[in-house]
């Protein structure tokens, strides 16, 4: 029997998911797909914000990467390096180091929030990237109103209901609508919470919102939102931010005690390790890539995905990070594997995008398809029926359409989520000093938030 070949991937988003299962419907014997992701499942990112708003439940926006792949294995590990001359991965496992062997190797992995582009960001500001981080900033918003319903003080009343999102992109403004809508929608269970209480403020330092789409969709959004009563502060840089708020470049401060951020983003820190180990090109902290997407001196290895810097011959530009370009790189990738595997020409990437969407609150969105401009809720609608489309097996599907489509009528959930186990009740309780009822609260705000924080970050690091 002829030992197996390995075609290993690395990265379980969309780009690696997918050019593993169009791979593993065409290798030929003895050739395999192996893929390797730190995480046991696939995030949906673009409906992170839906998370934030309640919109969906968590489990809703992730798929088990074992319920994608049909034929391909599937190891569980963070990769720590690579030996390009042995041809094997270096990861390390659940059940410890391990290597694996390849004759093709595909990067096809993503990004990282990068908290150190504005001095504070890291310390005060809640990134959304993950889903841990869409769970924790809606756990911070209950908190919040919980907070202000124990506040005399006006002033740091009207600080606790000022929630800010940094970032103007598809993240920013899907964000922002969630979060005026569930502010809204949940108001009325907080009896001493005034709606004059609370507002919702982007911060663009770009000339209009949503720069990717056309721009009379960006203006629209802007428009729609504004009407909804969120702030839009266009041409607005953060300079500095704090637990107290945002310092903007000229100077003026912005009170508020949740900022989001939903600005930049940092290469794995893989990439850095393999530009000095093996001579991985890097082009703006994304691997350079050929046309077609293989790397340049490096005969086996390939890119696809956020992770790189892909040429798109359609247009003559680089390919944008979106779900889209990543699902297109991944089949033409694929293709271009099989091709060089038969001993035939590999074809450059080339795609024109079917069009933009985002959401811009519960049940509203902004949409372009083939040059068509829909907004509202029907754009709203064919942006879930998209990535409906995406989620694997026909139970998965329906029992997800049976949940959004009960949420669309029923009100959004409040619970406040603490995940906080047996053993560790008693450390929160310990947390509480013998003191007037009021500081009493605000003690157990804090250690239940630390808790919290404590339990996602192990949640995450066990997937």
């Amino acid at each position: 029997m002829e030992t197996e070949k390995n075609i290993v991937v690395i990265g379980g988003g969309f780009a690696g998911t997918t050019v593993a299962q169009a791979l593993e419907k065409r290798l030929p014997a003895p050739y395999r797909v192996v893929l390797v992701s730190d995480e046991s499942f696939t995030t949906f990112n673009p409906m992170l914000a839906e998370v934030v708003g309640a919109s969906v439940f968590p489990e809703q926006v992730i798929v088990p990467i074992r319920q994608i792949l049909r034929h391909s294995r599937f190891i569980m590990a963070t990769v720590q390096d690579i030996d390009y001359e042995r041809r094997t991965v270096h990861g390390i496992t659940l059940a410890g180091p391990r290597e694996i062997d390849f004759e093709h190797l595909i990067f096809a992995f993503g990004t990282r929030a990068n908290l150190e582009l504005v001095p504070g960001m890291k310390e005060y500001a809640l990134p959304l990237k993950l889903v841990g981080d869409a769970m924790s900033i809606r756990n911070q918003v209950l908190r919040r109103l919980a907070c202000i319903e124990l506040e005399s003080d006006p002033a740091v009343r009207r600080r606790l209901g000022h929630f800010i999102v940094v970032g103007g992109g598809f993240s920013g403004v899907e964000v922002a609508g969630e979060l005026a809508d569930y502010l809204h929608s949940v108001r009325h269970f907080y009896k001493l919470v005034r709606d004059e209480e609370l507002a919702v403020t982007i911060l663009h330092d770009g000339n209009r919102l949503l720069p990717e789409m056309p721009e009379a969709l960006g203006v629209m959004a802007a428009q729609r939102m504004a009407g909804r009563g969120i702030n839009i502060r266009l041409g607005a840089r953060a300079s500095r931010i704090s637990a107290e708020g945002v310092v903007l470049q000229d100077g003026e401060f912005l009170s508020g005690s949740t900022v989001i951020s939903t600005i930049g983003t940092k290469p794995n820190p893989l990439i850095e390790r393999l530009a000095a180990r093996i001579g991985l090109p890097i082009e703006r902290g994304r691997i350079a890539t050929r046309g077609d997407m293989s790397v340049p001196d490096l005969p086996v290895i390939w890119a696809a995905g956020d992770c790189a810097a892909v040429h798109n011959e359609a247009t003559g530009q680089p390919s944008p990070p979106t779900a889209q370009h990543a699902v297109a790189q991944a089949h033409q990738l694929a293709d271009n594997l099989i091709r060089r595997l038969s001993g035939s020409e590999t074809r450059p990437f080339s795609f024109v995008a079917k069009g933009m969407m985002a959401t811009i609150g519960h049940m509203k969105g902004v949409a372009s398809i083939y040059g068509i401009r829909l907004t509202g809720l029907p754009a709203w609608l064919l942006w879930r029926a998209f990535y409906l489309s995406r989620i694997p097996t026909p139970g998965r599907k329906l029992r997800i359409f049976v949940e959004w489509s009960w949420s669309m009528f029923f009100p959004t959930d409040i619970t406040h989520l603490r995940f906080t186990r047996s053993n560790e009740a008693d450390d929160i309780n310990g947390h509480l000093p013998p003191l007037d009822n009021s500081t009493r609260t605000k003690a157990f705000v804090h250690a239940a938030a630390s808790a919290t924080s404590d339990a996602i970050r192990r949640i995450n690091a066990r997937m």
